[in-house]
């Protein structure tokens, strides 16, 4: 990209802060780049918002965003958000926008068995998009899908120094292992960016309490999204003028109860927006 200001961020948009696990993996692959993390939890639930709803929202939100803070690059790190409004995003802003969708081709290329089960919320695991990845990447293997949007809540727990409900977390993997050829399956997609955060409590929860073989993996799509970010910001200037901030929607208190997790990602300033 050209003529960009060397101090415009990254944008990284989630209902919460599970974009967190997306913001991980940018800070490996651009270390120097000024990020701007924003939560929109004035609009949680998307999973429960009618997809017009859900489109009309994050396409609002950004175009406001983008006009304040003058990202670079805006990344939507939510895969509800993403299945719904990835393309209304695109064709009314300038920037480039990354979507963060399920990891279905890489768990489709990594299987040895064939069976791969997918973990997300109702609003991604019911989209047409997550239909055409299966299509498209996963069309000799068996996905099997639940909806598991209480996992969520469980992830955002944690950060806040809290510790996952094991019971939560063993019936989101038993609402999987109990359809059918789950026997089978050695891949699970973590469709949710909040799941990865509790990505060990729920590999814990399947080997220790459900007898799970360990070699099921729970794989996400971070990695593979900060590449994608990478690379489109090839041969950009990153300079830092002031401190990294997250922004949210919601109660700016309740939000600062998340300030040391925030800060170990790097994340010195919150406001509200």
């Amino acid at each position: 990209m050209n003529n960009v200001d060397p101090a415009s961020p990254i944008l990284l948009l989630d209902t919460g802060v599970g974009g967190l696990s997306v913001l991980g993996e940018v800070r490996k692959c651009l270390p120097d780049a000024p990020i701007l993390f924003a939560a929109d939890y004035a609009g949680q639930p998307y999973g429960q918002k009618t997809e017009a709803q859900v489109a009309a929202r994050v396409a609002g939100l950004l175009g406001r965003m983008t006009e304040r803070y003058r990202p670079r690059l805006a990344c939507i790190a939510c895969n509800t958000a993403s299945t719904i409004a990835l393309g209304m995003v695109r064709e009314v802003l300038e920037i480039p926008i990354v979507g963060t969708v399920p990891a279905i081709k890489p768990a489709a290329e990594n299987t040895l068995t064939g069976v791969i089960g997918l973990l997300g919320t109702a609003g991604t695991i019911r989209q047409k998009y997550v239909d055409d990845l299966e299509s498209e990447f996963a069309s000799g293997t068996t996905l099997l899908r639940h909806a598991a949007p209480e996992l969520v809540d469980e992830a955002e727990a944690k950060l806040r120094g809290g510790t996952p409900d094991r019971k939560v977390l063993a019936a989101a993997l038993n609402a999987l292992s109990e359809q059918d050829e789950a026997m089978a399956m050695d891949q699970v997609i973590l469709g949710c960016t909040h799941f990865p955060l509790i990505r060990d409590e729920l590999a814990d929860v399947a080997m220790s309490d459900l007898g799970w073989s360990p070699d099921v993996q729970f794989i996400d799509g971070a990695a593979g999204i900060a590449r994608r970010i990478a690379h489109l910001l090839e041969g950009d200037t990153f300079e830092r003028t002031g401190p990294d901030r997250a922004v949210t929607t919601g109660d700016v208190d309740h939000f600062f109860s998340l300030e040391p997790v925030l800060l170990s990602y790097g994340i010195d300033q919150i406001e509200q927006f």
